[in-house]
């Protein structure tokens, strides 16, 4: 589609780089230095390549499907538990803000946090387990949610043809969590704010759903992080800032950063995977391993398979188990 020109559009990119010499740290990625994207194609006149990969993100169906999909309580009673795109609205605005603080790309932040969990099957952590299992007993494979969520912006989004992102929120996107990290420093602040939301927002959920009380959350590590969810992010983020800015690199102190990691193997315990955890009365597991052998029956290839049960919601699976 042909743009309409203008003083505003055809200064556009002028004035944004000029404001990003001015504004940015030197470590900064230059949104008109990107790697670049696969594909080449005209760029848009009022908008970054971050910005317009945030906006095919935001409206790609498997984005709106996160709605519909596990945070960590399935199906719950009540209307203000987390799901999947809560999540990822947490993790993307705290992300921007340690970005503003640290002088960093907000845009590229914002595009790697809002796409980086597009690939979770339903069930969340339980699903994800469930899924990668039966590939590995049935086929000697693996699932992981970021390896999945770089397989639908590539490939599987708009028909096939993918979403033609930029490389710097690809790698964003694909190294918010694994071994290797994230070339760009807003990417690896994704990474670790990731953690920072999930576990501060599901500690929050599993306390109202009973699962936990706040009593029975590890006096060490709550001591060290704060009492409540806000405090606990407050001191997570001006630990991260403070100690990034100092490191020039995106970085936690020895204290607060086992602290964390500390919590969060106590979620993952008690609430993501134990044997009282949330997950316990939905069995999701089954549920999973129900639906992937019912599909490979009818003589779909594994792939097929794999993407068709990772991109359900959690009601659209318990209804397609609830027929078999």
């Amino acid at each position: 589609m042909p743009e309409v020109a203008g003083r505003i559009a055809d200064a556009f990119e002028a004035r944004v780089r000029e404001r990003e010499e001015a504004s940015l740290s030197h470590l900064a990625v230059r949104s008109y230095e990107t790697r670049g994207r696969a594909h080449a194609e005209t760029s848009c006149r009022l908008r970054t390549p971050f910005q317009r990969d945030r906006d095919r993100i935001v409206h790609t169906k498997t984005f709106r499907r996160l709605m519909h999909k596990t945070q960590v309580f399935v199906a719950p009673e009540g209307d203000h538990y987390r799901t999947r795109l809560t999540h990822t609205l947490e993790t993307t605005g705290i992300s921007r803000g340690v970005a503003r603080a640290l002088q960093l790309n907000e845009d590229l932040v914002e595009a790697i946090g809002l796409g980086h969990d597009l690939g979770h099957p339903p069930f969340g952590h339980a699903g994800e387990e469930a899924l990668d299992a039966v590939l590995r007993e049935r086929c000697g494979l693996h699932f992981r949610h970021n390896e999945h969520s770089l397989r639908v912006v590539d490939v599987l989004e708009r028909d096939g043809r993918g979403l033609n992102l930029t490389e710097e929120v690809r790698d964003g996107i694909l190294n918010h969590t694994g071994l290797d990290e994230p070339f760009t420093l807003e990417g690896r602040i994704v990474r670790l704010v990731d953690r920072v939301a999930y576990i501060n927002h599901d500690i929050d959920d599993a306390v109202r759903a009973g699962v936990l009380s706040e009593a029975e959350l590890p006096a060490e590590e709550i001591a060290i992080l704060g009492a409540t969810g806000s405090r606990r992010i407050d001191a997570l983020v001006h630990d991260l800032v403070e100690t990034s800015a100092e490191a020039g690199d995106i970085r936690q102190s020895p204290e607060v950063g086992e602290a964390m990691l500390s919590l969060r193997k106590f979620m993952f315990e008690r609430v993501y995977l134990g044997p009282t955890a949330a997950y316990a009365g939905s069995r999701p597991q089954g549920v999973v391993r129900a639906i992937f052998d019912h599909i490979m029956e009818g003589g779909t290839s594994v792939q097929d398979a794999t993407d068709y049960v990772a991109g359900m919601t959690d009601r659209f699976a318990l209804a397609f188990a609830a027929e078999l």
